[in-house]
């Protein structure tokens, strides 16, 4: 039986690692899924155990905030921004730095990876039109929204699984979060004008981009209840979970948005995904077997409980197997005091270093591609590797200051 549950943990983390398995039409949600499948099939879990394997208030989080992601998209309000961004009279740096600020709001309050997903095409377009090398204009996109996501509970998948299972405070996490984030986006302006001083302009013909028509009403609506979402996650004692889906709720009562087109743009890969190593992680734990290796790793001289280790440990992880899964295998290890801002912080940081660490770096790069524009692991990595050191050292820095864990 242990066997097999090892087995069935290795092909899901192998799978994590690579994206898919080699000779197989699986990418990281099929073979997150597929194990799941198997622990059942096997009997290492129960159909009725399922209700405690998933952690049904984290996905109630995700699905609420994605269909209110989906407004602003349908909305047509990520399309008119970025046109907008791209079109101002700014000198490069000046642009650089209103986009970066902008890409980190955002990302903070609404899903990072959709905020990439619909502001690479207009961005690039936009600065091809002006005679600009969309290539640093999308790095620091791509950058931003990582770093931005991480100022509060609410801005990735990550960081939601992580104050929920933690039952971390909205605002508590923010006076954690926020300082480290906006130091790490003035490093990723800082690096980006550095790296490209005098190289802004670009011969890349522009591209017709088919966006969302802005709709004014549909996007103050949008507004209105993402202003009183945060508000109240911030002041009300009511679960994050329910006031996501009341949110979720008022938005699909459209008379003109259909909620087919909103419900289309929920991300239900990524729910499947979180549900299949909710099953296979809570397997290994229900095992023990998460007990034996925190022993093998602490007769090795790694004790993950204590928050060098913890960091150090996320770091490598979530650029191993993506935050997402690195984040699931490490809460069983951070119930101490200052290792949910750590967890946090550390996992969404980290995935600026590589192409494959972040979802949202591989959304720019593709749609990049989409249009023409070719931009590999190696010129990522010109950007992402100081942006990564710098940030996480910031991070680190304040985490101490604060007493909270390192």
């Amino acid at each position: 039986m242990q066997t097999t549950l090892w087995l069935v943990f290795g092909f899901v983390y192998v799978g994590m690692v690579l994206g898919r398995i080699p000779g197989l039409a699986l990418d990281r949600t099929g073979v997150a899924l597929l194990g799941a499948i198997a622990l059942l099939a096997e009997g290492q879990v129960g159909m009725a155990d399922l209700g405690r394997a998933v952690d049904l208030p984290t996905l109630a989080l995700l699905f609420g905030l994605m269909v209110v992601s989906a407004q602003f998209r349908l909305g047509g309000f990520y399309s008119r921004l970025a046109g907008r961004l791209a079109a101002a009279p700014l000198s490069p740096p000046l642009l650089l730095g209103l986009l970066v600020a902008a890409a980190g709001v955002l990302s903070a309050v609404l899903a990072n990876d959709i905020v990439c997903l619909a502001m690479t095409p207009v961005l690039l377009d936009g600065t091809a039109r002006r005679g600009l090398d969309p290539e640093p204009f999308l790095l620091a996109l791509a950058c931003a929204a990582n770093i931005g996501s991480a100022a509060t509970l609410i801005g990735n998948p990550q960081n939601m699984l992580i104050g929920q299972v933690l039952h971390l405070s909205f605002a508590g996490y923010l006076a954690d979060g926020l300082p480290p984030t906006a130091a790490g986006l003035l490093v990723v302006w800082g690096v980006v004008v550095w790296l490209y001083r005098g190289r802004w302009q670009g011969g890349w013909t522009p591209t017709a981009v088919h966006a969302p028509e802005f709709n004014a009403w549909q996007t103050g609506k949008g507004l209105v209840v993402l202003a009183a979402l945060v508000a109240a996650f911030l002041f009300a004692p009511w679960p994050r979970e329910l006031l996501a889906l009341a949110a979720a709720g008022l938005l699909l009562l459209s008379r003109r948005m259909s909620s087919r087109r909103m419900l289309g743009l929920v991300d239900w890969q990524l729910l499947l995904l979180f549900a299949g190593l909710f099953v296979v992680n809570h397997a290994l734990q229900a095992a023990g077997q998460m007990d034996r290796l925190l022993e093998g790793l602490m007769r090795a001289g790694l004790d993950p409980r204590q928050p060098v280790p913890l960091f150090g440990l996320t770091v490598l992880l979530s650029n191993l197997v993506s935050n997402v899964p690195a984040v699931m295998l490490l809460l069983p290890w951070a119930g101490q005091a200052g290792a949910g801002p750590l967890l946090a912080l550390a996992s969404t940081l980290a995935g600026n270093l590589f192409l494959v660490g972040s979802i949202a770096n591989l959304i720019v790069v593709d749609q990049a591609a989409v249009l023409g524009l070719q931009i590999g692991w190696r010129r990522h990595a010109r950007v992402g590797l100081p942006v990564t050191i710098l940030s996480l050292a910031l991070a680190g820095a304040w985490l101490w200051l604060r007493g909270s864990a390192i």
